[in-house]
């Protein structure tokens, strides 16, 4: 960060907040029984999110993963759809229908994310490819864990990106674990850059909860890119609070004073005292929380408010033509 601060360094702090708030909320109501399904919570690795793709472009590309939601909110997506989307309303930004680990914000480049572990990264190929054919200098930049990496996925996406040299950006989230197995017990390599070695492709480590050393990793990425240069490895070592899925007890593992010691390095912890050394008030900060609290307050209660999807919707999007709905059905 430069010595004054300026919007740029505020509207990251302001989007880490976004994110930790709105995933702090959907996990209470997630376990009120308000969220149905699965949820997979992005607190603790916003930095990574938000210093990636405050590298983007709004018209870039973006790909994320079923640790869905922090990374639409990180490339600006509004919260509103996005808390409705989770609530399975019709407002939701899939109307409904993608819940927590399918999402997809075509207004901010958000491609979508899915529960396929990896299936992400030759969707993000394929994009880039149609920037190169097109001939515009968009990216495609695709989130993943360091689990995904042992998947077919990532070296079939991997190795056509760098063929091609196709203007992609890959950022690994190395948060430690794949589930609950440590990467340790599944990866030969110290780092998953290394695995970048064997496509000939630029490789980055990074501080994951560093945001503006992401945004210089990720921006120089992203200049080799848009340049010609072909792909880039990013690794990001963060770190995520909650279980693989919160609210389901954990799963073989015992993390607690793994956590304290990660928490001592909370991102947004590390951001604000650099904010106020450099001389931000913290009554402005202060304020900026009360403000994303109360955006995420009104997008719950937006979500709230809003109607769910009627039976017949479920056919929209799917077919040309909707198909009647049996009378059995609907008696």
């Amino acid at each position: 960060m430069t010595d004054r601060p300026n919007d740029r360094s505020l509207e990251k702090y302001r989007r880490m907040l976004r994110i930790r708030h709105f995933e702090d909320k959907a996990e209470a109501i997630h376990a009120a029984g308000e969220i149905p399904g699965a949820l997979h919570t992005y607190a603790g690795q916003e930095a990574s999110g938000v210093g990636a793709c405050i590298a983007l472009r709004n018209d870039d590309y973006m790909v994320g993963t079923h640790r869905s939601h922090g990374h639409p909110i990180a490339k600006g997506a509004k919260l509103r759809p996005l808390m409705a989307e989770l609530l399975g309303k019709v407002t939701g930004i899939c109307k409904g229908k993608g819940g927590s680990m399918h999402l997809s914000d075509f207004s901010v480049g958000s491609l979508g994310e899915t529960s396929i572990v990896g299936s992400g990264i030759p969707v993000a190929a394929g994009a880039a490819l149609g920037s190169k054919l097109q001939g515009n200098d968009r990216v495609a930049l695709c989130f993943f864990g360091d689990g995904a990496t042992n998947e077919g996925a990532f070296h079939e996406g991997m190795n056509l990106a760098a063929v091609w040299k196709l203007p992609a950006i890959f950022v690994c989230e190395n948060n430690g674990y794949a589930v609950s197995t440590p990467a340790s017990a599944a990866v030969p390599v110290k780092d998953i850059a290394e695995r970048a070695k064997a496509y000939a492709m630029p490789a980055i480590i990074v501080d994951g909860q560093d945001v503006d050393a992401v945004e210089a990793a990720v921006t120089e990425a992203v200049e080799r890119a848009r340049t010609g240069g072909g792909p880039t490895l990013v690794e990001t070592k963060t770190y995520r609070y909650a279980d693989h899925a919160v609210n389901m007890g954990r799963i073989l593992l015992d993390r607690g004073a793994e956590v304290d010691e990660w928490r001592k390095r909370d991102p947004l912890t590390l951001y604000r005292a650099r904010l106020l050394e450099a001389g931000v008030a913290a009554a402005t900060l202060d304020a900026m929380e009360q403000e994303v609290a109360d955006e995420v307050a009104d997008a719950l209660q937006f979500a709230r408010d809003s109607a769910y999807p009627e039976q017949a919707d479920a056919f929209d999007d799917v077919f040309v033509d909707r198909l009647p709905i049996p009378d059995y059905l609907t008696a």
